[in-house]
């Protein structure tokens, strides 16, 4: 039994040593110009994409794609799939009673089922949810899944908010592009669940799927917008990340105008006022 999970554990690391050198032919195209638009918002930040059929990464600041920041909520991606799989949550339908403990988000303040709570980036219903799970399946599921640094250190309702676990811009794209390919270690059912809770936008055109994240690290604001576009027989994942000093109420929607007009200027999507 020992000689077995010891072969496991060994196909197990082969196999992610692989897929990080599956990497290393991929063409990587730096389009500095992109960053009138973070300059334009007052924000530093990158963009980063990888086009699945050309297999081809446009990246803007390069410097920040292999550099780990606090994921927020776009972990709640991974988070419902781990609810999911494990039955924690049977289904999208599975209500978590409100605490009655009023928060600063109006739509929080309500009994959620999953679809809300991912709708509504409500982090009580997740937390709830990851506590459930518990420490050691979700280490295990992180493990398996290779999310982030898999570090889980802060608390099982705390590690992707203020905690230790970190993701890189690279990472996420990788996740995405997992998820999009039935090629993570989850149920296709669950993954299926997860793909229609994520969709923003869906038009004969396109279908856009994401999620944002915004929390704090060493002092700063942090704001993700991740997701991924299915058009013409193609997927484009990508994954924006901002950084503010002290950031205002408009900081969450600059992740969003930021990604929508890269995305235009890329001809991937229609620009935001033209999308409405």
């Amino acid at each position: 039994m020992r000689r077995a999970h010891c072969i496991a554990g060994l196909i197990f690391w082969v196999g992610l040593v692989l897929m990080n050198a599956a990497s290393i032919g991929q063409t990587k195209e730096v389009h500095n110009e992109f960053k009138k638009y973070f300059d334009k918002a007052n924000v530093q930040g990158s963009f980063s994409l990888y086009d699945l059929k050309n297999d081809k990464y446009i990246i803007c600041n390069g410097k920040q794609f292999k550099e780990g920041f606090t994921p927020a909520s776009t972990f709640k991606i991974c988070n419902s799939l781990i609810g999911l799989e494990k039955g924690v949550i049977p289904d999208e339908n599975f209500v978590i009673k409100w605490d009655g403990v009023k928060r600063e988000r109006a739509a929080w303040n309500a009994d959620q089922d999953l679809k809300t709570a991912y709708k509504n980036s409500t982090v009580p219903y997740y937390q709830e949810l990851a506590r459930r799970v518990g420490g050691e399946r979700m280490k295990m599921w992180l493990d398996k899944a290779n999310y982030g640094n898999r570090d889980t250190s802060g608390g099982i309702d705390r590690f992707w908010l203020d905690g230790g676990m970190r993701i890189t811009p690279e990472q996420q794209l990788d996740f995405l592009r997992r998820l999009h390919k039935n090629q993570l270690p989850f149920s296709k059912r669950s993954i299926d669940i997860v793909k229609k809770m994520m969709v923003e936008e869906e038009t004969p055109e396109f279908t856009l799927r994401t999620k944002t994240g915004w929390g704090q690290q060493e002092g700063k604001d942090i704001g993700w917008y991740v997701g991924y576009v299915e058009r013409n027989d193609n997927a484009y994942f990508f994954a924006t990340c901002i950084q503010a000093a002290n950031a205002n109420d408009e900081f969450p929607r600059k992740r969003k105008t930021i990604t929508r007009a890269i995305l235009s200027d890329l001809k991937i999507l229609p620009s935001e006022s033209n999308s409405k």
